[in-house]
């Protein structure tokens, strides 16, 4: 098989046997699982299962052991700078806007490091970003903030995946609308791996999931399958089943 072949059948981000601890306490337990470049990969479990930890494994940001890979390249043993520089992006929960700053001077400290910036595209899937340039980000809605925390990462051509923990957390039904219809358009553009509590959210973003139980993965498979099957999603997730 050819080197160009193999690049081509190589998953975009592969875990094997990873591990991580927070402080003393053992998180996951080898997990393994593999994320297909393109479209929107959905990381469920019910709370406490393991995967705002698993993001910030991946980014180096706790205690780990085992493997971590993007594009085949081992990256367990890099700095979290080092990581993101590779282009693994990290929307956290909490969305940690500069709420002092403009939304302009927000996306502009996003330009640090950024090799290639996509400002054309990230206020065509953010109008507002841009007519609330002025904006102090902490006025701004918690839907519009974590809009801002998406246009931060997508700034940057250079990303190749983005790893998004909960954007629809609190948000009312309009502002969840919103994000998810920003979400949905930034997925055709890269690869996401999207930590989400809202299986009906993740079933209209994702085709792909993969299931966390107590820190090891309990399911690998398609979201709509969980879906259609109320069993398999109380098993897995304590839900039943829903439409978006």
């Amino acid at each position: 098989m050819s080197a160009l072949r193999q690049a081509q059948d190589r998953p975009l981000l592969e875990l094997r046997d990873l591990n991580v601890w927070i402080g003393e306490s053992h998180v996951l337990h080898g997990v393994s699982c593999e994320i297909e470049e393109g479209g929107v990969t959905a990381l469920l479990g019910r709370n406490g299962a393991g995967k705002t930890t698993t993001l910030k494994g991946i980014l180096g940001m706790l205690r780990r052991t085992g493997r971590v890979s993007l594009a085949g390249t081992p990256i367990e043993r890099m700095r979290t700078d080092r990581i993101v520089n590779l282009g693994v992006a990290y929307v956290p929960e909490d969305r940690e806007v500069f709420s002092e700053l403009t939304v302009e001077e927000n996306l502009r400290l996003a330009e640090r490091g950024a090799r290639q910036l996509q400002y054309d595209v990230v206020y065509e899937l953010f109008p507002e970003m841009k007519t609330r340039a002025r904006q102090r980000a902490g006025t701004l809605s918690g839907g519009q903030q974590q809009m801002l925390a998406i246009a931060r990462v997508l700034l940057n051509r250079d990303n190749r995946i983005l790893l998004v923990d909960e954007p629809t957390k609190g948000l009312s039904p309009l502002m969840l609308r919103n994000v998810v219809d920003s979400l949905e358009r930034a997925a055709s553009l890269v690869t996401m791996l999207l930590v989400e509590q809202n299986l009906p959210v993740a079933n209209r973003l994702a085709k792909r999931a993969i299931v966390l139980d107590q820190g090891r993965v309990g399911y690998r498979g398609s979201v709509a399958e969980l879906i259609e099957n109320p069993d398999l999603a109380r098993t897995h997730l304590g839900l039943a089943k829903g439409r978006a």
